[in-house]
């Protein structure tokens, strides 16, 4: 497969993604550009399977094809002529956090930062669809991407199916710009799918085909790969929405803050399905373990008095638009010195929040723990 080059080592950026796998390319977002609303394009994290396709946007056309009374194509320039949507969006890869599983599953060891939130423009994909006359027998829409290679002994393209009811949402789009500009290779140019509010497995990329179909589709990558299997409070079956989410952007992990001085604590919260985050809250854990003192389940001591083991609500922002992260923050001051564990939980509208641990299953799929991280007050 002919490929485009990634910019990468000395010509990369200072917010270029930290490589995760350098064949095929894939690469967390770094801890710095989390910190903005927009995740900067070149800082996205960048999720492949087989090598990213070299697709000329003048060459590109997407074929509708199955249970439609009028299959067609269309080329790019033709579906920018069309009227668009446009909004920021979280997308956060199924196996973000991966590697904080234990026993951790097997896949691409992600840390907690294959995620981002990007402006997103494009034709809603109900309006071709239109135009395609859907027969009323189809189910689903299966979407299929220009990318393929060899998965469990076999060849196979990545595709990927929704439901006909999400496929045909005027949010789903057939994206064409990023951050107001054309997309990137490594993105998806010259048209991806992007699904607000589900995984980013959903959101097909190297866009080449959209085909309808009467039955559940079973492709590897919907019935082998990103499905929940051997699930701890999950049933079997597809990653489909975002599970609500928070991380902290500061203080950064190992700092030194001082004692007595106010310190805010910072991050961003989001949930999928389009439901917002209604409240985040932080904890200070002391985690002294030399002295005495009553821990709790994670380690922590009882900090007594201060009231620095208590939940806090954090003062949370609101976000740009129903797929976007809103941010938060919390004004902490220490009393007392040592080693800290700062926390954080969001709650979405909902009543979903975020569980102390990482919910196990046997691929590493959907892990939302409370966020954490380590400090030092001297």
């Amino acid at each position: 497969m002919t490929t485009w080059p990634i910019l990468r080592g000395p010509g990369a950026t200072g917010w270029a993604p930290e490589t995760v796998t350098a064949d095929p390319y894939n690469a967390q977002t770094p801890s710095a550009a989390l910190a903005e609303p927009v995740t900067p394009v070149g800082a996205l994290f960048v999720r492949d399977h087989f090598g990213i396709p070299r697709t000329a946007a003048r060459r590109w056309r997407l074929r509708l094809r199955g249970a439609v009374a009028e299959p067609f194509d269309i080329g790019y320039d033709e579906l920018l002529t069309m009227e668009r949507r446009e909004f920021d969006v979280v997308m956060e890869c199924a196996g973000n956090g991966r590697s904080q599983m234990s026993p951790r599953p097997p896949g691409l060891p992600w840390g907690q930062r294959a995620v981002g939130c990007a402006h997103f423009a494009g034709v809603p994909f109900q309006r071709l669809a239109a135009m395609a006359r859907i027969d009323r027998a189809a189910a689903e829409i299966v979407f299929a991407g220009a990318d393929s290679g060899t998965v469990h002994g076999h060849r196979a393209a990545f595709e990927r199916s929704l439901p006909l009811a999400v496929a045909l949402h005027p949010d789903t789009l057939l994206a064409t710009h990023m951050n107001g500009e054309p997309l990137l290779p490594e993105h998806g140019a010259p048209v991806r799918l992007v699904v607000p509010g589900r995984y980013a497995v959903a959101d097909v990329k190297w866009l080449v085909e959209a085909r309808a179909v009467t039955e559940p589709f079973s492709g590897v990558f919907q019935a082998e790969e990103y499905v929940y299997r051997a699930s701890r409070g999950t049933p079997d079956g597809p990653v489909t929405t975002v599970r609500v989410k928070s991380f902290i952007t500061a203080p950064e992990p190992d700092s030194a803050v001082r004692r007595g001085h106010e310190t805010l604590v910072r991050g961003r919260a989001w949930s999928g399905g389009g439901v917002p985050v209604r409240r985040v809250e932080v904890r200070a854990a002391y985690e002294d373990v030399d002295v005495d003192g009553v821990s709790g389940e994670d380690g922590s001591r009882d900090e007594g008095p201060s009231g620095e083991e208590v939940w806090h609500d954090a003062v949370l922002e609101p976000p740009s638009g129903p797929y976007a992260w809103s941010g938060w923050s919390y004004r902490w001051t220490p009393r007392r010195p040592g080693p800290y564990r700062l926390l954080a939980r969001a709650t979405d509208e909902h009543g979903d929040t975020q569980p102390p641990r990482a919910p196990w299953n046997a691929q590493g799929y959907g892990c939302n723990p409370v966020a954490s991280v380590e400090v030092v007050v001297v």
